[in-house]
């Protein structure tokens, strides 16, 4: 679900204030999700642009690939549907599907990037 090569490397980047940047991940990923399922509801694919456009940026940042793909599927949807002039219905399925794959990754995130989890010996090293 996340590439850790790519983690690794915003981690790198990002450097002290990847902690930060990974709660703002959290808080706009919630808001984004949240917006995502209310414009579904209101049959508004115009509503569901920007948040999904956003939560895709953000997740790709980290190595969350697969949630970055369906958040980029929701938002090709709703840009079709937008210039269609018709409703996002092909995208329920994924929107049904984001929240479990958003809270699951996040999770995933958190715990790799949490300092007191116990991690396995990498390949070639001891444990100490």
């Amino acid at each position: 679900m996340v590439d850790w090569t790519a983690f690794a490397r915003a981690r790198a980047e990002l450097g002290a204030g990847f902690v930060r940047i990974l709660g703002y991940f959290r808080e706009d990923g919630v808001k984004s999700v949240a917006a995502i399922e209310a414009a579904m509801r209101a049959g508004n694919a115009a509503a569901m642009v920007i948040p999904a456009h956003t939560l895709k940026g953000e997740a790709l940042q980290f190595g969350a690939e697969p949630l970055g793909a369906v958040a980029e599927r929701i938002e090709m949807i709703a840009r079709d549907c937008v210039e269609s002039r018709d409703t996002p219905e092909e995208a329920l399925s994924d929107i049904v599907a984001l929240r479990a794959l958003f809270e699951s990754t996040l999770a995933m995130l958190e715990r790799e990037s949490n300092p007191l989890v116990a991690r396995r010996p990498a390949f070639g090293r001891r444990a100490i």
